[in-house]
């Protein structure tokens, strides 16, 4: 199966009641992991890199991996996402290299740190739109900021400095006619997110429901969506790792929003400590071993198991043999059919 437009995932999501999840890669064994999992739970997918992945796999690897993985995997419907484009050049460099789908970041000017203005957003973000939906590649915007900081993205406040005004939100789409809505409701990127368990309250869900009431068809996206389970966190301090108490988005959040309108969450944080604590587990247990095979295949199934179970979570898991794929020219004549942005 080809690589197919994330639009059609999360129209398909939106049918069924479910959300899907972006899971970020950098390398060989994530993409493995992911689609391991996806086959293990039947589950469509979204596979995202950030700019930084980019830099640090070199574009033609890591889309010729992906290429790979549509051929193991022709089972799986795949999405190769942008994850935070900065400028419009970024993401023109994504679509002409064949992502399906990419993240016009404009709430951040191009330095990726500094909060613009909803005026810039909309222009940076309805160009992309233009560009991208002419062929057939699905566009995700983002209004509000994201808390933390992430592969040196991110204006590095907490997650409640710029949450997303509901009327806004209701605006930027109009004008700009973009597939998928990035929200600031509390979350941020990283680890370190919350120093107690958040509730409903920490995480700004009514702001979430009262966006999906304004925008019932609009497909919603939480970033900064990992858990980061203390039993991941034991692991690696257990085998020599000094992490700091932290707490994630309980899964429970990501359901509820889930139940409302919320289709694609981004999951990266919680792959990160599994493939960590396995590495280190390996190294304290067998300080003899030097090939990376060792330590990697374990690394590999820990994230694995995360990804499934993430799966299963978020409902997607018994979905991939649902729908056929549409080809990217089919949704970029859909598109011509869609109403203009004004």
């Amino acid at each position: 199966m080809p690589l197919v437009s994330m639009r059609q995932l999360l129209d398909e999501a939106a049918k069924g009641g479910y959300g899907v999840g972006a899971f970020n890669v950098n390398n060989m064994e994530q993409i493995q992991s992911i689609m391991e999992a996806a086959r293990e739970t039947k589950s469509p997918v979204i596979v995202q890199a950030s700019r930084g992945a980019r830099a640090y796999s070199q574009d033609r690897f890591l889309y010729h991996l992906m290429m790979a993985a549509t051929e193991l995997y022709p089972e799986i419907p795949t999405v190769l996402h942008l994850d935070h484009g900065n400028s419009v050049e970024t993401c023109k460099s994504a679509i002409d290299m064949g992502f399906t789908s990419v993240m016009m970041d404009g709430s951040l000017m191009p330095d990726g740190k500094t909060p613009s203005s909803f005026e810039y957003n909309v222009e940076a973000t309805r160009t992309v739109v233009e560009m991208a939906h002419a062929k057939g590649i699905t566009v995700e915007g983002e209004i509000g900021c994201l808390g933390g900081i992430e592969d040196g993205h991110g204006a590095g406040l907490d997650g409640l400095s710029h949450l997303t005004d509901p009327a806004q939100a209701e605006e930027f789409v109009k004008l700009t006619g973009l597939d998928a809505l990035a929200i600031a409701i509390g979350t941020s990127h990283g680890a370190y997110k919350f120093t107690s368990k958040p509730t409903g309250e920490t995480l700004k869900m009514g702001r979430l429901i009262e966006i999906h009431r304004r925008l019932p068809n609009v497909h919603l996206v939480m970033h900064g969506s990992s858990s980061v389970p203390k039993a991941l966190q034991d692991i690696i301090n257990q085998y020599g790792g000094k992490l700091k108490p932290t707490w994630g988005v309980p899964v429970e959040e990501i359901q509820l929003g889930i139940k409302n309108g919320v289709r694609k969450i981004n999951v990266d944080t919680d792959n990160r400590l599994a493939i960590t604590g396995a590495i280190r587990k390996v190294f304290v247990e067998k300080p003899e071993e030097f090939d990376p095979r060792s330590y990697m295949k374990p690394a590999r199934e820990a994230m694995k198991k995360v990804v499934a179970e993430r799966m299963t979570q978020f409902g997607q898991a018994g979905h991939a043999g649902d729908y056929a794929p549409i080809p990217l020219a089919e949704m970029a004549e859909q598109y011509q059919r869609e109403p203009v942005a004004v």
